[in-house]
């Protein structure tokens, strides 16, 4: 009789914390954004941090420039209700009418947040979305439409959402595995990779009529584009990440005029234009020796032309290992450099003013790449 009671009491015992433990969880505070000082200047942004695959690591960092303060994992805190977090691998992230749109790439969605507090304003589902661009009141998504690594052929296309409603409102097919966009005028260019398939890779930027939202044609380039950028004059700069069959990586200026190619650089990687300047992050191989040096090229955008000079100090350039996303503020020309280090621990932000000299850092999340100023 006295084991029966004992074993009774374990049991109440062992409920009782269940319930305790249950209640606990419940009621378990978001892990709270940390915050740290930097200097204040120019426009704030917010930095996606795309996390390592199958890690459910992307994140979401905010620089305050009026405060001068730096907040890491904002998500969470805006959207404790969100028990995943932001998800598996940010693409992309853009500001527009007052909502910043937010690429996760496995995932296979579209965060829309308000942009004044981070919270979550609806999830669209597009699988594997890749790029987004606006134009006219629309957003414009690029997504590969197929499974993650797959080697299919099925073409990607480009899905169009309402910016009032959110509602995804006519998609247009492309090339396989689309990657960035960019509008010229009242058409949208969209660079095809093949990237899935290195045996057959996609060489062409698809053109579609925004008012038929139709493919009308397809311009000529190289292997795996990849990253797509328009300038002022109405021409577009796309990079190429070679192939395995001794094409290298490239950056082309493309006439929209002409739909045909009108400059190649022998300089390719991550790269932003502001005004007449385009910044390109760039790693050259020697063929010699086989070892890879890190440039930090200038290009005349007006001219077409590269310029001899390094858009940072080479004393700082050594501080970066992994040199990954860039950004250009609008107002105040500084330039942000992200770096990666070894893709699996937190990354660090750089802010060199536009004489080229660093002004601070700090740290990020995993792989801090893509920069949304709020305008």
């Amino acid at each position: 009789m006295k084991s029966q009671r004992h074993t009774f009491k374990t049991i109440l015992s062992a409920f009782a914390l269940i319930l305790i433990l249950a209640s606990c969880r419940e009621n378990e505070e978001p892990i709270p954004a940390e915050v740290e000082e930097v200097p204040g200047q120019g426009s704030s942004f917010y930095l996606l941090n795309e996390g390592n695959m199958n890690m459910n690591k992307a994140s979401l960092d905010f620089y305050d420039a009026k405060a001068g303060k730096y907040k890491r994992n904002i998500y969470e805190e805006a959207n404790p209700e969100v028990t995943l977090g932001l998800g598996d691998v940010g693409n992309d992230a853009q500001v527009y009418g007052g909502k910043l749109y937010v690429v996760v790439d496995v995932s296979g969605k579209v965060e829309v947040l308000d942009v004044r507090t981070g919270k979550r304003l609806k999830q669209i589902s597009i699988k594997n979305c890749r790029y987004i661009t606006f134009h006219q009141g629309k957003a414009y998504v690029s997504s590969y439409n197929a499974n993650i690594g797959s080697t299919g052929t099925a073409n990607g296309f480009v899905a169009q959402i309402d910016t009032a409603t959110l509602a995804i409102e006519r998609t247009v097919t492309v090339g396989r595995q689309p990657e960035g966009v960019a509008i010229v005028g009242e058409k949208l260019y969209v660079a095809n990779s093949g990237g899935y398939n290195p045996e057959q890779l996609e060489r062409t930027i698809s053109v579609v009529d925004l008012n038929t939202l139709k493919e009308t044609n397809r311009i000529e380039v190289a292997d795996n584009l990849h990253r797509l950028k328009a300038d002022k004059y109405g021409d577009l700069y796309v990079t190429s990440r070679g192939n395995s069959k001794g094409e290298t990586a490239k950056l082309f200026v493309i006439g929209t005029q002409t739909a045909s190619v009108k400059h190649t650089f022998d300089v390719a990687g991550n790269f932003w234009i502001d005004e007449d300047l385009g910044y390109i992050i760039s790693t050259v191989q020697d063929k010699t020796t086989g070892n890879r040096t890190i440039r930090y090229s200038l290009i005349d955008i007006k001219e077409e032309k590269l310029l001899p000079q390094s858009f940072i100090e080479d004393a700082a350039a050594k501080e970066i290992s992994k040199p990954y996303g860039i950004a250009v503020d609008p107002v105040t020309k500084a330039v942000y450099l992200t770096d990666a280090k070894d893709y699996v621990t937190p990354g660090t932000l750089y802010c060199f003013n536009k004489e080229g000299k660093k002004v601070w850092s700090v740290t990020t999340g995993d792989i801090p790449a893509h920069i949304a100023f709020i305008k």
